[in-house]
């Protein structure tokens, strides 16, 4: 007897004889060969709910399926960069309703006076967001970063908060610009306008967490207190404050905490500041 026997009581009769662990019938071409079915970014996407803390609107944003994307790399300022996605696009959570929005990391912490800045300063105000497609585009993302950072201003928010928020916006614009094809016209003004942005960005991550370095504890943005005198480091090479870059490494250096491969990470930028201050 069929485990599924009796399903016909529920009008299921043509599947009783279901196997269980039956694989999906594979594509082939006309010479019966597998056929490779590509996966989109699309694929990689799906509509999450989330309950707005200033208004308590549900509303939904997409996300990225977690473990169904390689990690190909990691900048030196620790940006990852993925296997057909870039997961930085869908990490800015909006409400539609009253335009409250922020990392998703910070998005459900909110106190009664920081709702009521954003209902006043923010809500108010709040003409909608723009349709998006199946996927977020760059500019998708960079305008609905755009709208966590603003909120971070109006809620005064942590130190840390704003420089997360300003880093992560940055790595959209370079995102955008590696992405942008070279037969786009005005080119070269784009990249430039695109490395203007990034480097503005940076500069106040650097700001925010020199800031939130002595006023605030560890774990930072989930960061412990060796990664981010690491990032501060790097994010100060990368806006030329090689001096003080040279400072921060140090301290990885010379920490006990720090492990080797933080430590041979720190050796490559202490190289490269190095190199840059030779060529300064």
């Amino acid at each position: 007897m069929s485990l599924f026997s009796g399903l016909d009581q529920f009008g299921l009769g043509k599947l009783e004889k279901v196997n269980i662990f039956e694989e999906e019938t594979k594509k082939t071409d006309k010479s019966g060969k597998p056929v490779e079915q590509k996966i989109s970014e699309e694929d990689l996407l799906f509509d999450k709910s989330y309950t707005c803390p200033v208004c308590d609107e549900e509303f939904h944003a997409k996300m990225l399926r977690t473990g169904k994307v390689k990690l190909l790399s990691v900048d030196t300022d620790l940006r990852p960069k993925y296997q057909l996605v870039d997961s930085l696009k869908y990490d800015a959570l909006v409400c539609p309703k009253c335009g409250y929005a922020a990392l998703s990391r910070f998005f459900k912490f909110m106190m009664p006076s920081q709702a009521k800045l954003i209902r006043e300063n923010i809500s108010k105000n709040f003409s909608g967001l723009a349709q998006t497609g199946n996927i977020y585009t760059y500019d998708d993302a960079i305008n609905r970063h755009q709208l966590a950072l603003i909120n971070t201003v109006v809620k005064k928010a942590k130190a840390s908060e704003k420089a997360y928020t300003c880093l992560k916006m940055g790595w959209l614009y370079r995102g955008k610009a590696e992405s942008l094809s070279k037969e786009t016209p005005d080119y070269d003004k784009q990249i430039k306008e695109m490395a203007v942005k990034e480097q503005e960005l940076l500069s106040n991550a650097y700001d925010g967490f020199m800031s939130a370095f002595s006023k605030e504890s560890f774990p930072m943005c989930g960061m412990d207190e060796i990664t981010v005198t690491y990032l501060i480091a790097e994010l100060a090479r990368r806006i030329g404050k090689y001096e003080e870059a040279s400072r921060w490494i140090s301290r990885v250096l010379t920490s006990r905490e720090a492990n080797e491969r933080i430590k041979n990470k720190a050796r490559e930028i202490k190289e490269m500041i190095n190199q840059q201050k030779e060529n300064a």
